[in-house]
C-alpha cells in the first residue's frame, strides 16, 4: 500500500522522519521537485537502486541522477572539479541542471551505468533538499514515470504508473517548471548541452561565454550515453502522435487541419482553439508564454491519452530559449514524427 503525504503547505516533521527512516532502509520514495517529481533512493543502497530501475522498467544502462542537498555534499561524490565547472555550480545550483562530473571510485556503478562519470543536481525544491538533508545521503532519482511514457508532474499521474508499487509518494501539487533539468558536460572547456531543459544556452554563455549544444539531442543515440533522455524513447503517450511547427501560424493551423479525423485530439495554443476544426482541442497555454506550457505538456498528454485516441496533433514552439527543451521532449514523444517548415 503507498502511503501519500500531503507537504503542499507544510512538511510534516513526523512523516519527515518515517521518509528519511525509509531512506535509510532501502525503499524508494517518489518526491517533488522543481522540474518533475522524482523516485528515488540511497545512493549507497546497490538494492535500492536496481529497485528503482525495476519499477520504473528502465533499462539498465541508463544513468541516473545524484541530488544532493549541499556544495559541500558534492564533494563527497564527484573528483577534480575544473574551475568552470565550479562556476556553473555556483551559477545554478540549486536550481533545474545537472552537471557531468568524473565520479569517485566508491559510487556505484548502477548509478552511473558503469560510467566514470555521474550526473549531479541540487534541487531547488525544499523538500527535495530537506529529505536529503535529513536522509544524510545523496538520492539517486530519476524521473517519476514508467519507462518511456510522459513524467509525472501531478498526484494522479504518480497515481497511474505507481500506486501500490512504491511506499511512498509526496504530494506538493503540480510541478512548477514540468521538463527534466538542462543536464551539461564540459567538453574541452566548453559547456556542452546533452539534454536541454529550463536553464537556456543564453543563460550559460553569460556565466561562462562559451556554450555548445549537442548536435543530436533531439536523436536517438546508440552506444553508452552520459546523460537520461538520450538513448531511449521518451516522454511518449501510448496514441500515436504528430507535432507539427510552421514559423508562419496560418501555414501550422492549415497543416494541422488536414490531418483532422473523427478521433483525433489537439494540443495546441489558446489563442488556437478556435482556427483548429476539432472539438477535442486541449489547450496548454499561451503562445506567448513558454513557460505555461512548459508546467502543462506531460500532464496533457497523459489526460489526452486517456481518450485512446487515433491520433494526437501538438503544436510546435520556437526552438529558443525553453522553447528548445519543450521541443526536445515532444519530438521525442512523437516518436520523431514531426512536420517542421521554417521561413528562410
Amino acid at each position: 500500500m503507498t502511503k501519500i503525504f500531503d507537504w503542499k503547505e507544510n512538511i510534516n516533521e513526523l512523516e519527515l522522519d518515517e521518509i528519511s527512516n525509509a531512506i535509510k532502509d532501502g525503499k524508494l520514495v517518489i518526491f517533488p521537485t522543481e522540474t518533475v517529481y522524482g523516485i528515488g533512493a540511497s545512493i549507497y543502497n546497490d538494492n535500492a537502486l536496481k529497485n528503482i530501475f525495476i519499477t520504473k522498467g528502465r533499462a539498465q544502462d541508463n544513468p541516473l541522477i545524484i541530488h544532493v542537498s549541499s556544495k559541500e555534499m558534492i564533494k563527497d561524490v564527484v573528483t577534480d572539479i575544473s574551475d568552470i565547472e565550479n562556476k556553473l555550480i555556483d551559477a545554478f545550483m540549486p536550481g533545474p541542471f545537472t552537471l557531468i562530473l568524473n565520479k569517485k571510485k566508491h559510487i556505484s556503478n548502477i548509478v552511473s551505468a558503469n560510467l566514470d562519470t555521474v550526473g549531479i543536481r541540487m534541487p531547488d525544491s525544499k523538500i527535495a533538499r530537506t529529505i536529503i538533508e535529513k536522509s544524510n545521503t545523496p538520492i539517486a532519482a530519476p524521473s517519476a514515470n514508467l519507462s518511456t511514457k510522459p513524467s509525472c508532474t501531478n498526484l494522479n499521474d504518480l497515481l497511474e504508473d505507481f500506486n501500490n508499487k512504491v511506499p511512498y509518494i509526496i504530494d506538493e501539487g503540480a510541478s512548477k517548471i514540468g521538463v527534466e533539468s538542462t543536464v551539461v558536460k564540459v567538453i574541452n572547456g566548453i559547456p556542452t548541452i546533452l539534454r536541454p531543459g529550463k536553464i537556456t544556452p543564453e543563460d550559460i554563455y553569460e556565466v561562462t561565454n562559451s556554450v555548445n549544444i549537442d548536435k543530436n539531442i533531439n536523436e536517438v543515440k546508440t552506444g553508452k550515453v552520459e546523460s537520461p533522455g538520450m538513448k531511449y524513447k521518451h516522454y511518449a503517450p501510448s496514441s500515436k502522435c504528430l507535432l507539427v511547427y510552421m514559423d508562419n501560424e496560418n501555414d501550422m493551423i492549415n497543416e494541422i487541419n488536414k490531418h483532422i479525423t473523427k478521433n483525433t485530439y489537439v494540443i495546441g495554443y489558446k489563442e488556437h482553439q478556435n482556427l483548429i476544426n476539432t472539438n477535442n482541442f486541449y489547450s496548454f497555454g499561451s503562445i506567448n508564454n513558454y513557460e505555461e506550457i512548459s508546467s502543462n505538456i506531460f500532464s496533457l498528454l497523459r489526460k489526452v491519452d486517456r481518450n485512446k485516441p487515433e491520433l494526437i496533433i501538438i503544436e510546435g514552439l520556437k526552438k529558443e530559449g525553453l522553447g528548445i527543451a519543450i521541443m526536445n521532449r515532444l519530438i521525442k514523444a512523437a516518436s520523431h514524427n514531426y512536420i517542421e517548415k521554417l521561413d528562410k
